[in-house]
């Protein structure tokens, strides 16, 4: 799911000791930090807590996804051949007209009034703490254009997961970082990184925060956290919202389907684009990874007006072959007559424009 099964074994193959010294695992909230959150609705008992149950994996569900990891050969979980991606238009990118750039699973570029806004930034090439281990890249990774990248004003984060936080990743863009978002306790990986305190913002679920006249918000999820085998649930997850003059965004990150959607659009919507998850599920993990049609639902929920599946297209984490998500969304979004933009990896979408997007079955030629 969130770790290979390899890259879980290397880790549990560490010492405690070594984990604790090897700094792309990041860290843990201290005790002045954990007494922080105490009272808060959503922590209990040094955890932070979904507001709907999560779905444990018992002995006999580990089991059988080690046997699918061994015997799931006859799934194409992996593209036959590297996945080609689009040319980046510097242009559109650096352009103060309102857009999205796509870099594959959950990364993605906004520009929204003007201002640079880089979400979950892993543009590495293992979802993984180690180079040599877990889950590889489609495409070739993305580290090579941060050197061309403009200035970015602000990255969100969404949680800390390794296919959403990526140490390379932020030591590499950190110097083009104005400010950072982050869920409660997240900011501890950042500071471990070399991050000043003072450019990074914690927030709980609704709250919100300013930049310039944009409005940032982190919602609920229905998911989990953690980067090493001990702090599961130490620090918070979430999606987020971006109003803008022109625009009204969000962004699901992670987790299972539940009635938290309907409360962000009740609380935020109509949006002019909702980028919804809706890959790595598997029925032994249905409350942390939603299903193409129960993220269909959700954008329903929050009141998109358009809709891109994400979470996909980049690593295998799960068991479904990896066209699955998107064959799966595109069938439910007709049934339910919901517009679904699938641009490529690397395209970017005029936000201006969304009703002139053609969509294509790229993954299938």
């Amino acid at each position: 799911m969130l770790y290979s099964v390899a890259g879980v074994a290397a880790i549990a193959a560490m010492s405690g000791a070594a984990l604790k010294l090897y700094t792309p695992l990041g860290a843990s909230p201290d005790k002045r930090q954990r007494d922080r959150f105490s009272g808060l609705p959503n922590y209990n008992e040094g955890k932070f807590a979904n507001d709907e149950e999560e779905t444990a994996i018992d002995l006999s569900g580990g089991l059988s996804m080690l046997k699918d990891s061994l015997f799931a050969g006859e799934v194409e979980r992996t593209p036959l051949a590297m996945l080609p991606v689009a040319e980046v238009d510097w242009a559109r990118i650096e352009s103060p007209q309102d857009s999205v750039t796509w870099f594959g699973h959950s990364t993605f570029l906004l520009s929204i009034d003007g201002r640079k806004l880089f979400i979950d930034p892993m543009l590495g090439n293992r979802a993984s703490p180690l180079s040599f281990v877990g889950s590889a890249r489609y495409s070739h990774d993305w580290l090579a254009t941060i050197d061309r990248l403009p200035p970015i004003d602000a990255v969100l984060l969404t949680h800390d997961h390794y296919d959403h936080l990526d140490y390379e990743s932020i030591r590499a863009l950190e110097s083009k970082v104005g400010h950072f978002y982050v869920p409660l306790g997240v900011g501890v990986h950042l500071l471990r990184w070399g991050v000043e305190d003072a450019r990074i913002t914690e927030l709980n679920w609704w709250e919100e925060a300013q930049l310039g006249n944009l409005t940032l918000a982190l919602t609920p999820s229905r998911h989990f956290s953690g980067r090493g085998l001990f702090n599961r649930n130490s620090t918070l997850w979430g999606g987020w919202v971006v109003l803008g003059k022109q625009t009204r965004f969000y962004t699901s990150g992670d987790g299972g389907y539940g009635s938290h959607f309907k409360e962000i659009g009740d609380a935020y919507g109509p949006f002019d684009l909702a980028l919804i998850e809706g890959g790595q599920y598997d029925a032994r993990w249905e409350s942390s990874h939603m299903t193409p049609e129960q993220s269909v639902q959700a954008h329903l929920d929050v009141r998109g007006e358009k809709m891109m599946l994400v979470h996909w297209a980049a690593f295998t984490l799960a068991f479904h072959s990896w066209t699955d998500p998107i064959e799966r969304a595109s069938k439910e979004a007709v049934r339910q007559g919901v517009e679904l933009v699938t641009p490529k990896i690397g395209e970017t979408l005029s936000l201006g424009a969304l009703d002139a997007y053609k969509a294509i079955r790229w993954w299938a030629q």
